[in-house]
């Protein structure tokens, strides 16, 4: 029989929505939660929302539940697919991952894999989008699983925010000093290691030093080499257009993406985010 692919990811993978509709892909939004209520990301709450209820209001997050989950993998089997393929954000930073192995284990009429990505933002958005052109090249599920566990170690993200309070309060700061950093305005820009954990790359006096240093590790980590290149912000749209101006003149930039990161991101990272996420091709 041959095979049909449907291709689900969570919302905190960033992938602008052109592609998303292009490639037919599902997303699964994950929750902001305020005393209000719950909102779903990016549907019925935008990044925008957030920050502007920010610091006052700092809500918390949740991630798609089994039931959710496995709607998704039933709707796909309704609609005709044979395998799915789940890819999230880092199990080092969310319990998505091990959600969707939960939720996929109880199928045995459709093939569903589930994919750690190891990372965030549009460094997840990138194998995402890798997957969604393979399937769409006609390539087999094994191979498209093959060339997704080759892309993943390739594709790095480093950012830069303002303030660690939001990571702080998200239990989310990893490997990345927090105090003695504020009271010496050290922005530390933020990488993600091979266990899908945040560390510190370097340390820089200074938000705009330190968005200046983040343009520089594009050099540090690949030299000339062709790379597929995403900035992103999050509340510092501004900022983040005068960084893609700059690195849209590299000459060794394939393809060049600019989005915003999702509210649910926005919730641990606070307005100020600038994020390069890119991968050798």
């Amino acid at each position: 029989m041959k095979e049909k692919i449907a291709l689900i990811a969570d919302s905190a993978c960033d992938l602008p929505q052109g592609f998303i509709d292009e490639y037919g892909i599902k997303i699964l939004p994950l929750k902001v939660i305020y005393p209000d209520g719950q909102y779903s990301d990016r549907v019925d709450i935008q990044p925008e929302d957030v920050y502007s209820r920010m610091p006052a209001e700092v809500p918390t997050t949740s991630m798609p539940s089994v039931r959710e989950i496995k709607d998704a993998i039933e709707k796909s089997h309704h609609e005709g697919f044979t395998h799915v393929l789940i890819i999230t954000l880092s199990s080092g930073l969310s319990g998505t991952y091990q959600t969707a192995k939960l939720a996929a284990k109880d199928y045995d009429d459709i093939i569903v894999e589930v994919f750690d990505s190891l990372t965030l933002c549009m460094a997840t958005g990138w194998m995402v989008l890798d997957a969604a052109r393979n399937i769409a090249k006609g390539l087999s599920f094994a191979a498209v699983m093959q060339k997704l566990e080759e892309l993943q170690p390739r594709v790095s993200a480093f950012y830069v925010i303002e303030t660690l309070e939001y990571l702080r309060k998200g239990g989310r700061i990893g490997k990345v000093a927090g105090m003695l950093g504020d009271l010496l305005n050290l922005k530390p820009i933020i990488s993600v290691n091979s266990e899908g954990i945040y560390y510190t790359y370097a340390k820089v006096r200074g938000y705009q030093k330190s968005i200046e240093r983040l343009m520089q590790t594009i050099e540090e980590q690949v030299g000339n080499c062709p790379i597929n290149l995403a900035v992103l912000h999050g509340g510092a749209k501004a900022e983040g257009e005068k960084v893609l101006a700059k690195l849209s003149e590299l000459p060794n930039v394939r393809e060049l993406i600019f989005s915003d990161i999702s509210p649910v991101l926005g919730v641990h990272t606070g307005p100020g985010l600038i994020a390069l996420c890119y991968h050798e091709v």
